[in-house]
Order: structure tokens, then C-alpha cells, then sequence
């Protein structure tokens, strides 16, 4: 039976290092979706989905305390990442002339905003509920010069759990000098069991016929080629262990940024999958004109997460919709320069029915 959507503050999650504490809210679609996420990194802690039985369980890899979000070598379980997604060789750009240094958190790259990114900054949380669902606006003022970026950026997001079924993002950006800019969201899913098993049976389809080159530190070379008769075509729908361990990264696994089919700016279907023992299905929608796919290669079970699991190699995949990565250094991938007077906005849905 269905119900009105609600956001509402749910209680503490933990305190800051400085001792402010992280609110925690609470959404409900109303009709089985519901959502916790914290002022922390705009993470999202859990999302629990109907199954084919109609049963509403957590599908997320997330941990429970602020201590494991600040640890060393942290995985951004469910963070939003930001100023910007991904890697950038060198840790520096060149922008209008002037070059910028950055934090080599990733030595000697840059990697998900730095040391300090969005992912662990406190985020201002407002609910929002209308006949459409239940959700949060969360506001971050980045200021000019932090991790090295110039200009100070204002940036909205808004999460959704729609009434139709849907986890929606929605960003904003606007800044008073010129600055890349790519947000994305690195929520871990596991449509069976929120990461106890491997995701080697989950069956995906990558609406993509072509990625990006990326070479041995995973940094991309700018190159562009076909997935075709690869170990990374998703053009037909495969379970994800199929070549899981052929692909050759290291740690092994997919780490790849795939480009969308159709016209980046236009809402599009980037992704589908599906995992037969819960009957969920997702599909991925986004404006993006890509999406980085990446397999928990690092998780080695010493990350203590839910219930105290500690997550295993592969116990979840991230869908990062995203510009390319290192756009900033490779004037031949679509433009990440946000310009005063100019906003920023991109929506990505992550859309979940079942089958029988």
C-alpha cells in the first residue's frame, strides 16, 4: 500500500573531527524506496529497493561511522565527488594561460577532488517532498583556492526517490572564476545483498560502443577506441564476472570510462542490470556524455561495513556518470570549464523495477 513521500532528519549519524555533528535524513517514495543519507559528503548510506517478493532491503555498500569515511585509502562508498570526478595526470591543469598545482592525493595524480574533496565536506541539507517524492537539496560553498582550484564555487545537488521508482540527482554549479568542474556520485551497488557476495552474476548491458584508453596508473592516454570484440563490450548484455579477470588492470578488474551513446546534454540510457536471485533491475540514465564503470577492485575485506561485513573484492559496482577523466589536460574531450554568469546542471537516474 502506498504512502505520502517523506524527508525528515532521522538523528546523528557521528561528529565531525572537530566535533560537529552529521545529521542523518531519512527519505521515503512512499512506495517501498527508501533512502538514508548524511551531511557528510552528500553520502548516501543505504537504499533499500523492493525484490520480486516485494520485500525492501538495503542495495548499497556503505559504512556506519564518520571514523571509516576519514580513514586512509577510503573507498567513497556513496559520496558525492567534487570539484572534480576522477583523475587528472600530473595533479595540474592549464586554464586561460595559468597553471594550477593541485593535491597529489593519488601521487602523482590527482584524484575525486583531493585530499579534502566534497566527499568529506558537510554539506547543508534542506528536505523536500512534493506529489513527485521525497528529497534532500544539499548546498556546499567551495571556496576559491581550496585543493587548489581557483574560483569559489556555489553547487546544489537535489536527491530524489520519485514516486515512479527512481533515485534522481540533479546538480548545479556556478562559480566566480573560470574552473573545471565534474561532479559525479560513487555510491557502490549490489542489487542482491548490499555487497555479502561477489557481483560476478549480475547481468549488465553498457549502452556504449566506445571508451576511453586508459594506460597502466589508469590515467587516460585521450585516445578513443571501439569496445567491439573486447573484454569491455557490454553492448550485449553479459554477467559482469564473464571477464572480469581478463580485463588487466591493476587491482584486476573494470575501471573504465565508457562514452554514451546519443547526445550528451539529453537524458539517455547509459545502463541496464539486472540480478536474477532479487529479481531488481536498475537502469541508468544520465545527461553525462560518459561513465566511469568500476568493480571494488580494491576492496580486500578489511573495510568493516554494515551488519560488520567486511567487503570482499568485487562486493559492488559503481556507474559514475561523468565527463571523461583528465578532461581539463585533453583539449580534444568535451569541456569541463565552468565561467562566471554560466551554470553548471546535470541529471542522472538510477531507475529500479523487477522482474519475476
Amino acid at each position: 500500500m502506498n504512502t505520502a513521500p517523506t524527508a525528515s532528519q532521522s538523528g546523528i549519524f557521528g561528529h565531525m573531527p572537530d566535533g560537529t555533528p552529521v545529521q542523518k535524513w531519512q527519505l521515503d517514495n512512499g512506495a517501498g524506496l527508501t533512502a538514508e543519507v548524511i551531511a557528510l559528503g552528500a553520502t548516501i548510506t543505504r537504499l533499500n529497493v523492493p525484490d520480486k517478493h516485494g520485500k525492501s532491503t538495503n542495495i548499497l555498500l556503505g559504512v556506519d561511522s564518520v571514523d571509516a569515511i576519514f580513514a586512509p585509502g577510503g573507498p567513497y562508498l556513496g559520496a558525492l565527488i567534487g570539484r572534480v570526478g576522477n583523475r587528472i595526470r600530473g595533479a595540474r591543469f592549464t586554464l586561460d594561460g595559468k597553471t594550477y598545482p593541485l593535491a597529489p592525493n593519488a601521487a602523482p595524480n590527482h584524484l575525486h577532488g583531493g585530499m579534502i574533496g566534497y566527499d568529506k565536506r558537510l554539506w547543508h541539507v534542506t528536505p523536500i517532498v512534493s506529489t513527485e517524492g521525497a528529497g534532500i537539496e544539499l548546498t556546499l560553498t567551495d571556496p576559491a583556492g581550496t585543493e587548489g582550484y581557483p574560483g569559489t564555487v556555489n553547487v546544489r545537488v537535489v536527491y530524489t526517490l520519485t514516486t515512479a521508482g527512481a533515485w534522481r540527482i540533479d546538480y548545479a554549479a556556478t562559480t566566480d572564476a573560470p574552473t573545471p568542474i565534474n561532479l559525479t556520485q560513487h555510491a557502490y551497488f549490489n542489487l542482491r545483498d548490499a555487497g555479502k557476495t561477489p557481483i560476478d552474476e549480475h547481468e549488465m548491458e553498457i549502452f556504449a560502443q566506445r571508451m576511453t584508453v586508459s594506460d597502466d596508473a589508469l590515467m587516460p592516454t585521450g585516445d578513443i577506441v571501439p569496445v567491439a570484440d573486447t573484454v569491455f563490450d557490454f553492448r550485449a548484455t553479459k554477467p559482469i564476472g564473464k571477464d572480469l579477470r581478463s580485463v588487466g588492470n591493476v587491482p584486476v578488474g573494470y575501471d573504465n570510462n565508457y562514452i554514451i551513446d546519443g547526445v550528451p546534454g539529453t537524458l539517455r540510457h547509459a545502463a541496464q542490470v539486472y540480478e536474477r536471485h532479487s529479481g531488481r533491475v536498475m537502469n541508468v540514465f544520465t545527461t553525462e556524455p560518459a561513465m566511469q564503470f568500476y568493480c571494488g577492485n580494491s576492496l580486500d575485506g578489511t573495510l568493516i561495513g554494515h551488519d560488520g561485513f567486511g567487503y570482499q573484492q568485487h562486493a559492488g559496482f559503481c556507474l559514475e556518470t561523468q565527463h571523461n577523466p583528465d578532461s581539463p589536460n585533453i583539449p580534444a574531450f568535451p569541456d569541463t570549464t565552468l565561467r562566471p554568469g554560466k551554470t553548471y546542471r546535470s541529471t542522472t537516474e538510477y531507475r529500479f523495477s523487477v522482474r519475476p
